[in-house]
């Protein structure tokens, strides 16, 4: 199915969020997120929305100027089994295009030390969560250019790409320890060690 026009299609996601919600946007943050796991509307197709690999989200080629809307829209974003990516409401469901990851972790706070260590980090829609045996870090290698490219699972399959100076962040607290045999660089949170890579190829 085309992608269908953004502004009648962001229109009736609200709506539909309004209506079931009872309440706005601000609100909908105010109460915590919604069930959207819970919803089984019916598909109406793909929409012209893309969220770039740096976190910013687009309607048709623009970017979303109104971090209010984004936070709303990223409360009803769903990644389903398919693979994909989807906004879901009580009455309907639409595709959109994630570029990479479909959230950003642009900071981190540290608390403790050792295996007592917390790792918090706050996404660009200012979702927090701690790094633990629930929401792991992984770092993925790209194949081609050999970049490390680092997430964290923030909720039910979304995972935040973790930016690359909160990265370095990282990696200055990180410490050698053999893992499965291998001498790995990592860190611990939450009482669980975190890989990073090999020590002779971590960063």
């Amino acid at each position: 199915m085309e992608p269908q026009p953004i502004p009648n299609a962001a229109e009736r996601l609200v709506a539909g969020l309004k209506a079931a919600l009872a309440g706005g946007a601000d609100e909908i943050r105010a109460r915590g997120l919604p069930p959207v796991h819970l919803w089984n509307p019916p598909f109406c197709g793909d929409i012209d929305m893309r969220i770039a690999r740096d976190g910013t989200w687009y309607y048709m080629g623009s970017p979303i100027g109104r971090k209010p809307m984004v936070r709303m829209f990223s409360s009803i974003l769903r990644h389903d089994d398919d693979g994909k990516y989807y906004l879901v409401t009580p009455v309907e469901k639409v595709g959109i295009i994630v570029d990479d990851a479909p959230l950003l972790a642009v900071e981190l706070t540290v608390e403790g030390e050792g295996t007592a260590r917390i790792l918090a980090f706050r996404t660009q829609v200012d979702d927090v969560v701690v790094a633990d045996a629930d929401h792991p870090l992984r770092v993925a290698i790209d194949p081609v250019s050999g970049e490390p490219a680092p997430y964290v699972l923030v909720r039910d399959r979304l995972e935040a790409l973790i930016a690359r100076p909160v990265f370095y962040e990282l990696v200055d607290l990180a410490e050698e320890r053999e893992v499965d045999g291998v001498l790995s660089l990592g860190l611990w949170s939450a009482g669980t060690f975190f890989v990073l890579g090999p020590v002779e190829v971590a960063p």
